[in-house]
């Protein structure tokens, strides 16, 4: 099926990603077309740069929020094998391949191993390969977003302002694996959570509250995210205690979508005294 596509990583699939992917959507639907995005399994600049930047996404979260938005389909390239392609060969295999008769570009994006700066010249060189280029509608101030924005904001625990700027709460997903089997013993028995990427941001160690989405329904949850102080621990670990669950946990594979930060990982005298603690944060989250 003929598509309109976008390029882009998309990290965070934030505000301003939304507004190019509501207009991708639009014009498909008028068009009679399938809508793609075009994205990458890492950031350009890791490949490029040997640069490290933490991820608002991984590649599993990513590819979800995009098809959340509506798109048709979401191809993830490896951005090793097409750096080299100039913008034309790089729109010549989107249409070959993928059937790109129409390419919509944001605002400020380049792409192409030739570093072309002027937008009639990728329509010069797309015309050339059959694609369309299409320059996406003038954005609002309160889409002007920075996914570097939203990492510093994660990085610092302001939850609530990265929430913000992503259009809806910031995600951390992994498989629960065994634990030490603490919260069990102290009435609040909590999922340990190992996250799908090493370069995935974690917020700093804090206790957040966040809802868990299974297969069946959604649990508020407490999210512990730290070093377990109070028991000794060494290994920081993330770990939901999920409000009003019953069952068993081990091996799935859990999304938590973070709403706040409650209070920061403190130690206590003792696990009676982390037990009450615990018992005011679930109140808190009640209201």
């Amino acid at each position: 099926m003929p598509s309109i596509a976008t390029i882009g990583f998309f990290d965070g699939v934030h505000l301003g990603h939304r507004y190019i992917l509501h207009e991708l959507c639009s014009i498909a639907c008028q068009d009679g077309m399938g809508s793609l995005v075009v994205t990458f399994d890492q950031h350009p600049a890791v490949v490029i740069s040997d640069t490290h930047i933490p991820l608002i996404t991984t590649p599993q979260e990513r590819r979800q929020l995009l098809y959340d938005c509506g798109v048709d389909a979401v191809i993830m390239l490896d951005f090793a094998d097409i750096r080299h392609l100039t913008a034309r060969e790089f729109m010549s295999l989107l249409h070959t391949r993928y059937q790109v008769n129409i390419l919509l570009m944001g605002f400020n994006h380049r792409f192409g191993s030739d570093r072309l700066s002027a937008f009639d010249d990728y329509c010069r060189e797309g015309k050339q390969v059959g694609v369309e280029v299409r320059l996406q509608d003038e954005l609002s101030s309160e889409t002007k977003v920075s996914s570097t924005n939203i990492r510093q904001l994660l990085l610092t625990g302001d939850i609530i302002n990265a929430n913000k700027l992503l259009g809806q709460p910031f995600i951390i997903s992994g498989n629960v694996v065994h634990g030490r089997a603490i919260g069990r013993e102290i009435g609040f028995p909590t999922a340990n959570i190992q996250t799908d990427n090493p370069d995935k941001i974690i917020p700093p160690n804090g206790v957040y509250e966040a809802v868990c989405h299974l297969a069946d329904k959604s649990y508020r949850a407490i999210l512990n995210i730290g070093n377990n102080p109070t028991v000794g621990g060494k290994e920081r670990t993330i770990e939901a205690y999920l409000l009003d669950f019953e069952g068993d946990l081990y091996d799935q594979h859990l999304a938590l979508s973070i709403t706040r930060r409650i209070r920061e990982e403190r130690t206590f005298a003792s696990l009676t005294e982390l037990q009450q603690q615990i018992a005011l944060d679930i109140q808190s989250i009640r209201g």
